[in-house]
């Protein structure tokens, strides 16, 4: 049987098929290549590799080379569906039941990706295929695994070439309850911390005898996590320092370990850049420190600074286009974890719109197969406004 390209239900069911768990592509870049170059995309497939990490395919698929570039950008691969015993259907069966579509992917965010190819068809559809413009897709298959092969890199890639992107749309689940609750136009940063106190290992019946690292790295990480960062700010927050791991690497209860270590996780607004919060966080790691004469290692990491879409005609467009459809009037956030959209924001104006995300990583993702036809007509509507308006 033909596929529907300009019904998101049977799209979302296609790509859901395609059991491509992080890193693998397991055929659902295939699929929108097959969808996409009949309907004038050029479609550009890249294997980027990195030492230590999986290799992964991307795919990038451009429409038209004149007037501002519109992307979309998103992501194929999913995460594991865990113990298969614990679903009701099978993750990649992409069941319907009671008009409720299941399978892994289904929110996040395969579901998201079919509704904007559905809003793309039926946008040429209308216009007997003129668009004032260029429309582009960036698909991935490594936003749910380490996030070094992927859209960073296809960015890259785009940059060398000279070519640049306009605004972006990232299509992750950003409802809570129901589309059209939020637009997401920024992202708190995320920054990964590791501290390893030194101590010196020795008898437990004799403790002057060594130096033990543990109360000495609880003095620390007690200052660390007590410490308030920030009240928050106008589109932020507050920031907000969460301890995620303590290590001592022993095992016998009459021995004083030689080290101990804790790692933490700070989601940070934009009242800090990454390099003064790592400067203050050092800072409050010294004093504790030499209140009991400590010897420590710090060292920090991660792939996501802070950032902001300021209102402008990007999200003022999603604005009036969700609201023309749902009659709601979306709030602007920038709540919840990571995406894409941190490698995005330094090419162009990007905004985060998609599914409800009551469900992702979750036995039994879901989504109303209602919600796949609202945001695909907010989708297709916004397409129409953005180019009608530039």
């Amino acid at each position: 049987m033909t596929l529907d390209t300009k019904d998101p239900v049977a799209l979302t069911q296609a790509l859901i098929r395609c059991p491509s768990i992080t890193p693998d592509e397991g055929g659902a870049l295939t699929l929108m290549q097959e969808i996409l170059t009949p309907a004038g995309f050029a479609c550009q497939r890249m294997m980027f590799s990195e030492a230590g990490t999986p290799d992964v395919e991307n795919l990038y698929a451009r429409r038209g080379d004149r007037g501002l570039n519109l992307c979309f950008a998103g992501h194929t691969d999913v995460v594991p569906p865990g113990h298969l015993d614990a679903w009701t259907v099978p993750p990649f069966a992409a069941e319907i039941r009671e008009g409720i579509l299941y399978g892994r992917g289904a929110v996040d965010m395969k579901g998201g990706i079919a509704c904007f190819i559905a809003a793309v068809m039926r946008h040429l559809d209308s216009t007997d295929g003129q668009i004032p413009g260029t429309l582009s897709l960036l698909i991935t298959g490594d936003e749910e695994g380490p996030s070094i092969n992927g859209t960073v890199k296809v960015l890259d890639w785009l940059r060398q070439k000279g070519e640049t992107l306009d605004a972006c749309i990232v299509g992750e689940p950003s409802n809570p309850t129901q589309i059209g609750d939020e637009i997401k136009i920024g992202r708190r940063g995320s920054l990964n911390g590791h501290i390893i106190v030194h101590g010196r290992q020795g008898h437990a019946a004799y403790p002057t005898k060594a130096d033990n690292p543990v109360p000495k790295l609880a003095r620390i990480i007690d200052r660390l996590s007590t410490t308030v960062l920030d009240a928050g700010t106008g589109n932020f927050e507050p920031s907000h320092l969460v301890v995620t791991v303590i290590s001592v690497p022993n095992t016998a209860t009459n021995v004083i370990p030689g080290r101990a270590e804790a790692q933490f996780n700070v989601r940070y607004n934009d009242a800090w850049t990454r390099p003064r919060l790592e400067s203050h966080l050092r800072g409050l790691c010294e004093a504790a420190a030499a209140e009991v004469s400590a010897r420590f290692d710090l060292s920090f990491s991660g792939t996501g600074d802070v950032f902001l879409t300021e209102p402008g005609p990007l999200v003022k467009t999603m604005v009036s286009a969700v609201a023309a459809e749902t009659g709601r009037t979306p709030a602007l956030t920038t709540g919840g974890g990571t995406s894409d959209a941190r490698f995005i924001k330094d090419h162009c104006p990007v905004i985060e719109f998609g599914l409800v995300n009551r469900t992702i990583h979750q036995v039994d993702e879901h989504v109303a197969v209602a919600d796949l036809e609202t945001l695909t007509r907010i989708y297709q509507r916004f397409i129409a406004a953005y180019f009608a308006s530039t």
